[in-house]
């Protein structure tokens, strides 16, 4: 179990500690590998796993409530733990309603293995080749956006196949970091969140036995998998932005309010209130849709996360931007904080699904259509 069972008292305490030296990571592109080690040390990494597979049993939506409140203090730090996060929690959803999942489970309650995902950048198509090998497949890639790839432990991600009869297919698996064969591009210099060591992933002819498969999908067609990935990973992954516009906008009021007499004060201040509170509003929902992984697996749950994952990302950065605004001059200083917390909203459009995606995806499917492709 976790050292604190109420991970909003564990974020209290560590959080403060995170946000020192946030300013230097960023400038300087430095990944937060001590994070990793405290995290660790406390068993985050671990707390959603069930306690009878040995983890911290921690609930979903208290977990969405922890990388909320950490970005306040660390938005980089909260994004990398939220891609593990999600694997762990889809993991946990499978093994609750009868699908694999024990195992990987397992493995994170036994050492805190940290498990780095590529699923975003592949989305339906992935990327890489596979080979037909003795005992599995020889596959090649490179894989981009491999958050908390310098302290990975195992690699979750996918490629491509040309099966003999089935055709092009995408094969889903995991590769222990150690494997022969994977290599890290060092290449993470963004515009923001620049601490997640999201660096790409390269594997050069790595090995991946029969047993590692643990999907196997048409390539370029929607799969039912995704609607409990994007079920379980949206809430978590844009907690983390929720908290960034939290964060930003508790600066522009106390910039605010240093300049009380100005008669635009209070409007900018309602104006923000509101940009905040659509973010709130949405990203509650977006919990309460995943209802700590009691859901049913379908197409309309995942959607309406979608939804609201797309208003999400635009009102967080719009409440980003409402906060410098109301700030005034001085939220225009990189000291300030508002500019570093701009720069790493704009991240929250890039996660699956970007804005004009989500639309067609839930176009489609309000004319009746296939989400992806169109069956014709």
């Amino acid at each position: 179990m976790t050292r604190f069972l109420d991970l909003q008292a564990l974020a209290q305490i560590i959080g403060p500690r995170f946000a020192e030296g946030a300013a230097e990571r960023d400038h300087g592109d430095i990944f937060v590998a001590g994070h990793y080690d405290i995290m660790k040390k406390h068993k985050v990494f671990s707390a959603l796993v069930p306690a009878d597979l040995g983890g911290g049993g921690v609930s979903h939506s208290a977990m969405c409530a922890f990388l909320r409140q950490l970005a306040h203090h660390c938005p980089s730090t909260a994004l990398a733990l939220s891609m593990h996060q999600h694997l762990v929690a889809a993991a946990a959803y499978n093994h609750r309603n009868g699908r694999p999942g024990k195992k990987l489970l397992e493995r994170v309650a036994a050492d805190e293995t940290v498990l780095i995902s590529t699923g975003a950048n592949d989305w339906m198509e992935s990327n890489g080749a596979m080979q037909r090998a003795d005992g599995g497949f020889r596959v090649s890639a490179r894989k981009p956006f491999g958050s908390g790839s310098p302290k990975g432990g195992v690699l979750v991600t996918s490629s491509t196949f040309e099966d003999p009869k089935e055709g092009w297919q995408v094969l889903h698996f995991a590769v222990p970091f150690a494997a022969q064969g994977i290599s890290l591009a060092d290449d993470w210099q963004t515009l923001g969140m620049r601490a997640t060591g999201s660096q790409t992933i390269i594997l050069d002819n790595v090995f991946v036995p029969d047993d590692a498969i643990a999907l196997r999908r048409p390539r370029g067609r929607f799969h039912p998998v995704w609607n409990a990935i994007l079920t379980v990973a949206m809430p978590l992954i844009m907690s983390v932005y929720a908290g960034v516009a939290e964060a930003a906008a508790m600066i522009g009021k106390e910039q605010a309010n240093k300049r009380r007499g100005d008669p635009t004060v209070p409007y900018l201040l309602g104006e923000l209130t509101n940009r905040l509170t659509m973010v709130q509003l949405a990203i509650n929902d977006m919990v309460r849709l995943a209802n700590d992984l009691d859901f049913a697996m379908s197409l309309e749950v995942a959607n309406a996360i979608l939804v609201r994952k797309t208003i999400v990302a635009e009102q967080v950065l719009a409440t980003v931007e409402k906060a410098l605004e109301a700030a005034g001059g001085a939220g225009f200083y990189r000291k300030t904080g508002l500019e570093r917390l701009l720069r790493d909203a704009h991240g929250a459009q890039f996660h699956p699904l970007s804005g004009k995606r989500q639309h067609q995806f839930t176009g489609r499917i309000a004319l009746g259509l296939d989400p992806i492709a169109d069956a014709a």
